[in-house]
């Protein structure tokens, strides 16, 4: 087994791909964590779809237990979510809700456990929050409710007793729109200079996860792009 170890949760998506990708050039053995495999991955932790939030939970964290049995891994990625939009007066509005909880507050929450259990001492723990959710969201209130929670998990894991290893880093990328091929396809008329590329955050996180430039346990990181630049900057 590679000597750097990373588990990507969500790692079939469109930024979990480019993770898993980057992660794997650079020598490292990637296990991938999805509702499918990743075949790039090194190994995969298939999500048994389940409408028990406990009962999903128990099933991929005894399975990870499982492929890692006493290794330890460098860094856990977060990077699981989706976006789905209504108000509170929409038809869909608690089916959005419930969908947004399952992609982003389920699976940080998971990534969470995760870390206590198999996360190194001063390893890395990124978890996928938004810029949008730091202030009210009227037309995609599933969406903003689940990504503040991330916010909140995040700092609380870098507060005094959270069960994070020893010296080990919780952050949360706070993106507003990503350069993805979906979001070109249901928004074509779009400035993608104004789009974070995956390729930024994939390599960000590498650097972080090797102690590059890495920010502090519980930082909010606004990822700003504007003309094809994107720069991170911690929220205030």
């Amino acid at each position: 087994m590679a000597a750097n170890r990373v588990i990507v949760y969500g790692g079939r998506g469109a930024l979990g791909s480019k993770c898993v990708q980057h992660f794997k050039s650079k020598g490292w053995w990637v296990a991938s964590v999805d509702i499918v495999a990743n075949e790039e991955a090194n190994e995969n932790v298939i999500v048994k779809l389940t409408e028990s939030f406990t009962e999903q939970a128990g099933q991929v964290t005894a399975d990870v237990a499982q492929l890692l049995g006493e290794s330890k891994v460098d860094a856990i990625l977060c990077v699981a979510g989706g976006w789905a939009g209504g108000n509170c007066g929409s038809k869909d509005f608690f089916k959005n809700s419930d969908l947004m909880w399952k992609q982003s507050v389920w699976t940080s929450t998971i990534s969470s456990h995760l870390a206590a259990r198999h996360l190194k001492s001063g390893g890395l723990l990124t978890l996928a929050g938004a810029k949008a959710a730091q202030s009210g969201t009227g037309g995609m209130v599933g969406y903003g409710m689940a990504k503040a929670a991330i916010h909140q998990l995040c700092q609380s894991l870098a507060a005094k007793n959270s069960g994070m290893p020893a010296g080990a880093a919780a952050v949360a990328i706070l993106p507003v729109t990503l350069d993805t091929q979906m979001n070109r396809k249901f928004m074509p008329d779009a400035d993608y200079s104004s789009w974070t590329p995956l390729e930024y955050i994939a390599e960000m996180f590498f650097g972080w996860a090797t102690g590059e430039n890495r920010p502090a346990s519980g930082s909010l990181m606004q990822l700003l792009t504007s003309g094809g630049e994107t720069q991170a900057v911690a929220a205030q």
